[in-house]
């Protein structure tokens, strides 16, 4: 028998995964750089192929039909696997690592340490890129990425490093200005920074029900980095991670007046491709990371009170 495949463009099923995972043919031919002309004649010619519907068109959007749902999971995994196989092919040890990250981590945790990987791997450039949202690392070019979440990610193995949790910091001057701070509900009256959602939350870990009053000018800003950066100043007390932010704590630039701590999320995580875990530089990455892990700054990170 001969085989199916024979008769398939490569092409065909490449414009069919981007139209299922994206749900839109214009989508899809603005990421294949191709017209959505091109991609509907191709998603006739397979569907007609097949002998299967794949798609049902309504006006403003396509949906998958179940032998398409089918049909896309499987693409989806071969795609992918095909993405690895030929990033591992072309890989050059003299190559690049790219990583992706959030900003906050990158700028308190990781850049501050990469000078330390860049020796132990002098032929191993490094590319950072840092932003809120998460990357599609197979898509999107990146060997390795280190965020915050439950550590469960379709296709990617992941490894825990640390808590993504949050404790009250301030200086010692504002600390003692606050009285000394000895118990959580002296924290009422004092100048908070952030976000009052995340305040709640640490206060009813700290068994406090009383709530201070929402207070008119305070910062809250998109990134922690931003927010402890004003408590660093002197503006008040900022809810930081102690791991984030344990050479500020080790140094006495900032105190933590509580061992009381929140969780933002299950925790910090390195991730790659599962398929690509014995890449060197990723391997190399990954038992860098792992011993970084070890030797960070003493900092309390308990995650209940």
């Amino acid at each position: 028998m001969a085989d199916i495949l024979s008769t398939i463009p490569l092409s065909a099923l490449r414009t069919f995964d981007a139209a299922a995972r994206l749900k839109s043919f214009t989508a899809a031919a603005n990421e294949l750089g191709v017209t959505q002309a091109a991609v509907s004649w191709q998603i006739k010619a397979l569907e007609q192929r097949l002998g299967h519907a794949l798609f049902r068109r309504m006006p403003r959007e396509v949906t998958l039909t179940l032998a398409g749902e089918r049909l896309a999971r499987a693409t989806a995994e071969a795609m992918r696997l095909l993405r690895g196989a030929i990033a591992d092919l072309t890989e050059d040890a003299d190559g690049v690592l790219s990583i992706t990250t959030a900003e906050s981590l990158a700028t308190q945790w990781l850049a501050p340490r990469l000078g330390a990987f860049q020796l132990a791997h002098p032929r191993l450039a490094v590319r950072l890129d840092t932003g809120s949202r998460v990357a599609d690392l197979g898509r999107e070019g990146f060997d390795v990425s280190i965020r915050s979440g439950s550590g469960e990610w379709p296709g990617l193995e992941s490894l825990y490093l640390f808590p993504s949790n949050v404790t009250p910091l301030c200086t010692p001057e504002v600390r003692q200005q606050l009285g000394g701070l000895s118990r959580a509900a002296d924290l009422i009256e004092a100048p908070l920074i952030g976000s009052n959602r995340v305040w709640a939350e640490w206060f009813a870990a700290a068994g406090v029900s009383e709530r201070p009053a929402s207070a008119a000018g305070r910062l809250i800003a998109d990134l922690q980095v931003l927010e402890v950066a004003s408590a660093v100043a002197g503006r008040g007390v900022a809810l930081g991670s102690p791991v984030l932010f344990a050479t500020e704590i080790a140094q006495g630039r900032l105190v933590r007046p509580f061992d009381i701590t929140v969780e933002q999320t299950a925790g910090f995580w390195l991730a790659y491709p599962a398929e690509r875990r014995r890449v060197r530089k990723i391997a190399a990455f990954r038992d860098w990371v792992i011993a970084a892990v070890g030797e960070r700054p003493v900092a309390d990170v308990s995650t209940s009170a």
